[in-house]
């Protein structure tokens, strides 16, 4: 009986115990990771600069021809050339469809006068961007891994992401940027997914929270970053090829980081698992395992192939796939619906970016305490129960008082990023390793969903100012309460296979026969 049992559920967790669960090889992990989890939000929120819309008004040039118009000085011709919106600014995508002469002299509205949109382009007012997108391909927007392991897949999405984003800096069609962009959206999330999955599987349960905590701080460290970059290189082009250069040299890391020792065994691949945990116990200064005890830690289902289908094969599988899915948008949707909103508060956009990047610190080191307290499962529905009160807070404060908005914001920022790394964290606790990178990968397709609407909502403030932070304080609300529906996983063991999802209690009875044999 002893023997059947840890054959078929001996925990991976009971060798990092003999290994150190958390020594100088999982720090050395978390360091040579960093630098590509710190490239990963200089991209996803890289729009924020290289799409960003100058001032702008239409190109007047053509109206030189008149003989009066040219005896105009540059302000009369706007006069008669450009109306005037409600705040007093020159409209940004129409123009009068003649001169109108007579407003330079008398004080009559220009509102009732015919307008045309822009016949030549626009001209750009340079003082903060030389180059961006809008101005380069004048696009007026206010007008307008499983089966190959984690370290191989790594390599591939280093690489990929290096290549594309270095050749979306040098295209001229905008059509071409759009598609290299969307590729290399692809690699960056391969790295972001696989980077916290290798983490969290070589550490023990006890440091699981610790590890994804400060794991992610690379990735505040990088936003802070970018807005910096950002203030001091207003190029695009310049600036798309330096956030992405340090993925260079995340290439020459890539052949120091393991190989997650618990997918090559659960995958039968014995030999190698046993080369790596070694390298383990030799940097922790730990006795070497005997190949006995890793041949005992082999399943009998080693050999399957397991597959996207496979999340949502079983009962419990479909529940959990499809709360961690909803759980996900939710997240994802608030995060870039607050993170790409930074001109809508009265301070410069550079500003407002670093004020949303250093409250993510706070923040985690907050939620690190918090999820060894109250568990994973409160901590999500908190996190993203309160950002979704701080949006709907703020769409009752006016708009006069911006420095109280700016806080509430900022509140409302730390506490979705919160719920970002807790929701990294909990769902590769409760994805099982056979199947956890491809969990991963479904519940990163979801969110990606997410951003990409995120925008779009923001768009809606065109057809109702408030709408945009409805849908962002519903989306929060209702996803933190779907939370509340997921167990919990505090101090629980990392599952391995589907029937540790399927068959809790049986998994939990066979781990009591494991210790009392052991003994």
């Amino acid at each position: 009986l002893s023997s059947g049992l840890s054959r078929v559920k001996m925990k991976f967790e009971t060798i990092l115990e003999e290994i150190n669960g958390f020594g100088p090889f999982q720090i050395t992990i978390l360091v040579l990771l960093s630098t590509s989890r710190m490239v990963l939000p200089c991209h996803f929120l890289l729009n924020n600069f290289i799409a960003a819309v100058p001032p702008h008004r239409c190109d007047i040039s053509m109206l030189d021809d008149g003989e009066l118009f040219r005896n105009l000085t540059q302000e009369q011709k706007l006069t008669v050339s450009i109306p005037v919106g409600e705040d007093g600014a020159l409209k940004s995508c129409e123009m009068f469809a003649e001169p109108q002469f007579q407003l330079l002299t008398n004080n009559s509205s220009s509102t009732e006068l015919p307008t045309v949109w822009c016949q030549r382009g626009w001209v750009y007012d340079n003082s903060t961007f030389t180059s961006t997108l809008a101005t380069e391909h004048h696009r007026c927007t206010s007008c307008a891994v499983s089966r190959y392991g984690r370290k191989n897949l790594l390599l591939v999405s280093y690489i990929s992401s290096t290549v594309l984003g270095f050749s979306s800096a040098f295209v001229n069609s905008y059509t071409l940027f759009a598609v290299l962009r969307f590729f290399t959206g692809l690699g960056l999330t391969g790295i972001s997914i696989i980077s916290i999955v290798l983490s969290v599987e070589w550490v023990d349960v006890s440091h699981r929270s610790a590890i994804g905590v400060i794991g992610s701080l690379a990735w505040s460290a990088g936003y802070m970053l970018l807005a910096g970059v950002a203030f001091l290189i207003n190029d695009w082009r310049t600036l798309t090829m330096v956030v992405t250069a340090p993925l260079g040299f995340a290439v020459l890391t890539w052949w120091w980081v393991p190989e997650s020792a618990r997918w090559l065994l659960a995958n039968g691949k014995v030999e190698r698992a046993q080369f790596y945990l070694d390298k383990c116990a030799k940097f922790n200064k730990k006795e070497k395992l005997s190949k006995e005890k890793l041949v005992v830690k082999v399943q009998e289902n080693q050999a399957k192939n397991y597959t996207y289908f496979h999340l949502i094969k079983t009962q419990r599988m479909r529940c959990l796939t499809l709360l961690l899915g909803i759980v996900w948008y939710g997240v994802a949707t608030t995060y870039y619906g607050i993170s790409l909103n930074i001109t809508g508060f009265g301070l410069n956009m550079y500003l407002t970016h670093f004020i949303y990047g250093a409250i993510e610190v706070p923040a985690k080191l907050t939620i690190y305490c918090f999820l060894n307290i109250f568990g994973r499962r409160k901590c999500q529905a908190a996190t993203l129960l309160l950002t979704g009160l701080c949006i709907g807070i703020n769409i009752f404060i006016s708009k006069d008082l911006w420095h109280v908005r700016v806080v509430v914001a900022a509140l409302g920022k730390g506490l979705s990023e919160a719920s970002f790394t807790t929701v990294f964290l909990y769902t590769t606790e409760l994805y099982p390793t056979v199947i956890r990178q491809n969990g991963l990968g479904y519940t990163s397709f979801i969110s990606r969903l997410g951003v990409s609407v995120a925008p779009l909502i923001l768009l809606l403030e065109d057809v109702w100012t408030l709408l945009p932070q409805i849908i962002l304080c519903s989306v929060a609300i209702i996803s933190g309460l779907v939370a509340l529906m997921l167990p919990e996983t505090l101090n629980v063991r990392l599952p391995e296979t589907i029937d540790d999802i399927e068959k809790p209690r049986l998994v939990n009875l066979h781990i009591k026969y494991i210790k009392l044999i052991n003994v």
